[in-house]
């Protein structure tokens, strides 16, 4: 049979279209889709909640996919070889408490998991702004990252969820965003952003999980944003404390929704 051409471009706008419509509201957006965003994720809609994940590069990973300086291979601690074992990646250990992973699979897997239990994902699509009613964050205001990164003046659309994740990393996104907004009132011990402090491995694999918290009413952040917004030192090429950070999050959300 003849392929059609503007069948072809029929079937894309159809079927994205509908998946966009059907992401207007939600129980939880995530904004980035490093390992933390990808795990909350993953267990959010595993446990039947209506989630999506914004990420405004083309593709998903954050800084996995280029394991350590371009070396391939992550490392993880022991308490987070679980959770990647439960998707399916191979995990090898390397001394006691060191196990690696091909980042590549990694992030493949944990991709494809993710969707395939329900995760709604869309690339190349940014958080510029939020929503905010009673100061609380409701939504997002969104656009295509090549309108931003054009600097066109093209105006946004929204969608409106019952909690936001910041799991932009390092930039602290949407953060940055609530804190313009209403400056001072952030859920950290100054009211504002406190910044990344240098590398310091251990110290920042824990705090990474003890950040992962609600920063702002509606407002949660996880990952490498939960360390740049509390204060916490920056970890390098180990994901163990990303991966529990995604999965704390989305546990302190599936109680509260």
């Amino acid at each position: 049979m003849e392929l059609n051409e503007s069948i072809i471009t029929r079937a894309i706008i159809e079927r994205y279209y509908a998946k966009l419509l059907d992401s207007i509201e939600t129980d939880v957006a995530i904004v980035g889709g490093g390992p933390a965003g990808l795990i909350a994720g993953y267990l959010l809609a595993k446990a039947g909640k209506k989630t999506v994940l914004y990420e405004r590069k083309l593709s998903v990973g954050g800084g996995m996919w280029g394991g350590g300086m371009m070396f391939n291979e992550i490392v993880v601690q022991e308490e987070a070889v679980s959770l990647l074992e439960e998707l399916g990646v191979r995990c090898n250990k390397y001394q006691e408490n060191y196990y690696t992973s091909d980042s590549v699979e990694t992030v493949a897997v944990l991709t494809a998991k993710a969707v395939q239990a329900g995760l709604t994902i869309f690339n190349c699509i940014s958080a510029e702004d939020v929503l905010m009613r009673t100061d609380k964050v409701i939504g997002l205001v969104l656009n295509w990252s090549p309108v931003e990164m054009a600097g066109l003046h093209v105006d946004p659309l929204t969608v409106r969820s019952n909690f936001v994740i910041d799991a932009t990393g390092h930039a602290t996104e949407v953060v940055k965003v609530v804190y313009k907004k209403v400056p001072g009132e952030l859920m950290t011990p100054t009211g504002k952003i406190e910044g990344e402090k240098s590398m310091w491995s251990d110290k920042a694999e824990r705090l990474t999980i003890e950040n992962t918290r609600e920063v702002f009413p509606g407002l949660y952040v996880a990952g490498m944003a939960a360390n740049a917004t509390f204060g916490g030192p920056r970890m390098g090429p180990i994901f163990g404390g990303m991966l529990l950070s995604g999965e704390k999050v989305a546990k302190d959300l599936l109680k509260r929704l």
